[in-house]
């Protein structure tokens, strides 16, 4: 089968995930220390490793279902590998959401970090802080768009200059700001503070380790997955969680709740909190060592958090292609391109709708937490999926190659069930409780996306003829079991029309899929595309059209046959394959043309580049089928 680009390649080492996981991960506490503190206070660094102990819980999970199933789409593809297509949907369309809070979180407090590195205090207000943020995301896509890169030396570079930074932070803080006084005594409810907050600020811990999706939704492109998707993500989250913490540890010390039950970290520093922790240095230290932290954690924080929304605007277009590839999701965004690898269309809506939250937020009063509670509702919906997912599939499918075991194990019912899984559902379905219970975003916001969602499901199963319940397969997988429902051939005289006649009733029979069997009809520009054919002509295409037929009825196989006028026979097969929404064009190649720098025809080049579908192509050897 030929297809229209080579695809997912696998080129991501070990070190290369460890940069993704890290950047992905790692952004996070550059946005969301500030949003936890206004919540859990002097409690921050607690909620925070207790969340980061059972992220990592959660990522075992996440590690062996990536290794046995290394594909796109992570846990929306280990949800509907062992549940069903229904199931798999709510899962990436949850997820789907958390990718765009992640994007736009991470634009939004890029100009605020831009603003103290460049000690420009007007992009840290708005309207510019919101200017900024639409046009980094605008920017990414564009460079998405216009071309693939490897960007992950880059991100091994931003990373390295990163772990840099914070472990001076780390060094110069605990030297300067660390108060084990202070730390105890915010172990105590503030004044003001009710156990109600630090409940409520729970599910916003796992804002603090974002990214585990985007690592995995490069599973299909790891050299080793056996071995480097565990490695890379693991010791990237490991390393997250205890810089997180202490760092948190740092910035509750320095920044102490006042009487009035709030942190200076959370009201003046809110959208930049680790330059907060810089500016409290001042005094301490020199000012020019404060000034060169100043500008170090300003552009690092500006680096990893455009290398952030970069990978997870690639990381949701994977999603995508992933949903789209099993008639979840309109199949535009499903495609595959030569310039920007995944489809075009995918990373446009992704950055118009990104775009569209960034401005919503900046209209509404900046009000970052509304985001960081609806994130917390996709992500607990999903990890609770996903371990779910794990155990089902060890029942399910016992003999599917693991080459990571998210052990120890425990034997329930005859089957060895992971046990960070028994721990970690019953942690993140009461976390996602907790969220819907005291976060109105996370109850309201949340189901009225899902609700959005199924409408969307539903449509595109419509308009692609499937069943809402029925398992759809990837086009890749289209020769193998009931994938195909409409197959177009364009007739063509001569034995390779035979051939391609032949062929596509070949396919359809095995799979109990219609024939669309067309005749273009190419018309000069010079007459009008409506009116007779001439005699000869029209003879010639109506007996075609009727032994496809009698081959159709031989076969047992409905075939349905047209003439269409075009002006390009390209464009036509293109056009018919859009408007009666099939599965698969059938074409014939001849050899004269492979005796060319071309190697296709200029049809059969058209129709592969800008086919909405899979495209099989019957190339004819040397001396069997002349045109």
């Amino acid at each position: 089968m030929a297809r229209k680009i080579r695809g997912f390649e696998r080129v991501l080492g070990g070190r290369d995930l460890f940069a993704v996981a890290y950047g992905a991960i790692g952004s996070s506490m550059y946005f969301a220390l500030g949003i936890l503190v206004a919540a859990a206070l002097g409690l921050t660094p607690v909620v925070l490793l207790v969340t980061g102990v059972l992220f990592l819980l959660v990522a075992l999970s996440y590690a062996e279902g990536a290794t046995a199933l290394p594909e796109t789409g992570g846990a929306e593809t280990l949800t509907r590998r062992a549940f069903s297509d229904v199931v798999g949907f709510v899962t990436g369309w949850a997820l789907f959401l958390d990718f765009l809070i992640v994007i736009a979180l991470a634009a939004l407090f890029t100009p605020h970090y831009l603003g103290v590195a460049l000690d420009a205090p007007s992009l840290r207000d708005a309207p510019w802080d919101v200017v900024v943020a639409a046009f980094t995301i605008a920017v990414i896509a564009i460079v998405r768009l216009v071309r693939h890169t490897r960007v992950f030396a880059g991100l091994l570079a931003v990373a390295g200059l990163d772990l840099l930074v914070q472990g001076m932070l780390v060094l110069l803080g605990f030297a300067a700001l660390f108060s084990g006084d202070v730390l105890l005594r915010g172990l105590s409810l503030a004044p003001g503070q009710h156990w109600g907050d630090v409940v409520f600020a729970i599910p916003l811990g796992m804002l603090a380790y974002t990214g585990l999706e985007t690592v995995v939704n490069y599973a299909q492109e790891v050299e080793r997955p056996e071995t480097d998707i565990p490695r890379g993500m693991l010791s990237g989250i490991v390393l997250v969680v205890v810089l997180t913490v202490t760092i948190a540890a740092i910035g509750v010390s320095a920044f102490p709740a006042g009487d009035s039950g709030r942190s200076v970290l959370a009201e003046d520093w809110l959208e930049a909190p680790l330059a907060g922790i810089v500016d409290a240095l001042d005094g301490e230290l020199p000012g020019i060592v404060v000034d060169a932290l100043d500008v170090l954690v300003g552009l690092s924080g500006v680096l990893i958090l455009v290398g952030a929304a970069a990978t997870a605007m690639s990381g949701c277009a994977r999603l995508a292609h992933s949903m789209a590839e099993h008639g979840m999701l309109p199949r535009e965004l499903g495609r595959l391109e030569r310039r920007s690898l995944v489809s075009s269309e995918a990373i446009i809506v992704i950055a118009l709708a990104a775009i569209a939250i960034v401005v919503a937020t900046g209209a509404t009063g900046d009000d970052t937490a509304f985001l960081a509670s609806v994130y917390s509702f996709g992500v607990l919906l999903a990890f609770t999926l996903a371990q779910l997912a794990v155990i089902r599939l060890r029942r399910t499918e016992p003999d599917l190659p693991r080459p990571f075991r998210a052990g120890p194990d425990v034997r329930i019912a005859g089957t060895a069930v992971p046990l960070p899984a028994l721990v970690g559902i019953p942690l993140t379905a009461v976390a996602f409780g907790l969220s819907l219970a005291t976060h109105p975003a996370a109850r309201y916001a949340g189901p009225l996306w899902l609700a959005l969602g199924l409408a969307v499901y539903l449509a595109t199963r419509w308009w692609n003829d499937r069943g809402v319940l029925e398992r759809v397969g990837p086009p890749a997988e289209l020769p193998h079991g009931a994938r195909l429902r409409r197959v177009l051939v364009p007739l063509k005289l001569g034995a390779i029309g035979e051939e391609m006649v032949a062929t596509a009733i070949a396919l359809a029979k095995e799979q109990r899929a219609t024939v669309e069997a067309i005749t273009v009809v190419r018309v000069p520009r010079e007459f009008a595309l409506e009116g007779p054919l001439p005699a000869d002509v029209a003879q010639r295409v109506e007996a075609g059209l009727e032994e496809a037929r009698l081959l159709g009825d031989d076969n047992d196989v409905e075939v349905r046959t047209d003439v269409v006028r075009a002006r390009s026979i390209g464009h036509a097969i293109v056009d018919e394959a859009q408007r009666r929404r099939v599965d698969l064009i059938v074409l014939g190649s001849g050899p004269r043309w492979r005796r060319q720098s071309r190697f296709f025809s200029p049809t059969v080049d058209h129709v592969l580049r800008n086919a909405p579908c899979e495209v099989l192509v019957v190339a004819f050897p040397e001396g069997i089928a002349e045109e």
